[in-house]
């Protein structure tokens, strides 16, 4: 195979840094966590003699942008996709592709796109086929065709997402979420850790500095008991665009925190941590229909609450529990049993999280009668409509 690029100077043109830049987008948008850093590192590596030996540049590239087993699987389809337009259905095809006889280099794609098209270097077209996204308000149901990995879901309202590969791709997300969250939210506990206690491990790594002498003693304190999480998931009817989604956020929960339980709720209380602790999604998600039987029919939150109360809180609930709820809030039950119901729950736990889907509707008011009966003892009533509402999710509970 011909070399990457076709020379090593430190002006590697202005094309490629600009290609360069749509494939990192590219990589944030499939839910690598890249920074500024990374991309700089990156232009180093094109200014390096790996650029010479494209298998090496790709695997240097693989072990600077993937921090986690899930983002190693992911970067070799990505990256074949992204810069020689093979490996997946409905990749992203780069304007000047190679022709049949050799494989053309990234620099040239690059310098194909610049001479062939009137946009800026990076830009994309379909594969035949294919139509473009089409972005709507609220009110209209426009469908999201030919959706592929490169495609932003994080602002997308789940419930117009129609095709089914755009459809796996944000519950795929939804789960690598859940992952980070939990990743960021143990380093903030870590750093937190000092008090009387001599931490050995870390004052001999930092004394390495100091030529082995440990000038400074590292301590910690006490270990502070772990936030559990208990997730409240309404399987209702009206839930349906958005249950699959949450399902698999829920999974990614279980399959990462350590103290984390989930309950689904309809007509009835169903508790589904075991049948979602399977590390396998498909699975998981096989178990949890046996086990839910009467999903997607109604619900009266009220009562699915009193039977939490009365028969899990005790067990699943301590002194550093927050509480999870994924509802709309429609209630055909009593509200006031509902009030009832989320009083006695706010007693016991330590903050209350009721997660909306309709919230990121235009025009929205929660006026439902068991959403007004809720709302009082709710700590945060936050929308829950797309992938970027989630992840707003993460500040607060660094905060508890």
């Amino acid at each position: 195979m011909s070399a990457l690029f076709l020379d090593t100077r430190d002006d590697i043109g202005a094309a490629l840094r600009m290609r360069l830049a749509g494939f990192v987008r590219s990589l944030r948008d499939s839910g690598f966590k890249v920074g500024l850093a990374e991309t700089n590192d990156a232009l180093a590596l094109l200014r390096s003699p790996l650029s010479s030996r494209p298998h090496e540049l790709k695997g240097a590239f693989r072990a600077l942008f993937c921090g986690r087993r899930s983002d190693w699987k992911a970067f070799d389809e990505i990256f074949d996709a992204y810069w020689f337009a093979k490996g997946l259905k409905g990749a992203i095809k780069s304007v000047g592709d190679s022709p049949k006889k050799g494989v053309k280099t990234i620099r040239e794609l690059a310098d194909a796109s610049v001479q062939t098209t009137d946009g800026p270097a990076g830009d994309v077209e379909r594969t035949a086929g294919e139509e473009e996204d089409e972005d709507s308000d609220a009110e209209t149901d426009a469908k999201r065709e030919g959706a592929s990995i490169a495609d932003n879901l994080g602002q997308t309202d789940f419930r117009k997402i129609h095709d089914p590969e755009a459809m796996e791709r944000a519950h795929q997300l939804a789960e690598r979420l859940a992952h980070s969250m939990r990743v960021r939210l143990t380093r903030r506990d870590r750093q937190k850790r000092k008090g009387p206690r001599l931490d050995l491990r870390r004052t001999i790594r930092h004394s390495i500095s100091h030529g082995g002498t440990p000038i400074e003693l590292i301590r910690k304190g006490p270990r502070e008991r772990q936030l559990r999480l208990v997730v409240l998931l309404d399987a209702s009817g009206s839930m349906n665009n958005y249950t699959g989604v949450f399902t698999r956020f829920v999974h990614g929960i279980l399959d990462n925190f350590r103290e984390a339980e989930a309950f689904l709720f309809h007509t009835r209380l169903v508790h589904v941590s075991s049948a979602l602790s399977e590390r396998d999604a498909a699975r998981a998600l096989d178990r949890m229909g046996l086990m839910a039987q009467g999903v997607g029919g109604g619900t009266k939150i009220g009562e699915a609450i009193a039977e939490f109360n009365r028969w899990h809180a005790a067990r699943v609930i301590h002194s550093r529990t927050c509480v999870m709820i994924l509802s709309d809030g429609y209630d055909t039950g009593d509200p006031q049993q509902l009030g009832a119901e989320m009083a006695a729950l706010r007693r016991r736990c330590k903050r209350i999280v009721w997660l909306n889907p309709l919230i990121g509707w235009q025009g929205y008011e929660p006026t439902a009668g068991g959403m007004s009966a809720a709302l009082p003892h709710v700590d945060l009533f936050a929308p829950a409509h797309n992938l970027d509402s989630l992840a707003a999710l993460e500040p607060y509970l660094a905060k508890l």
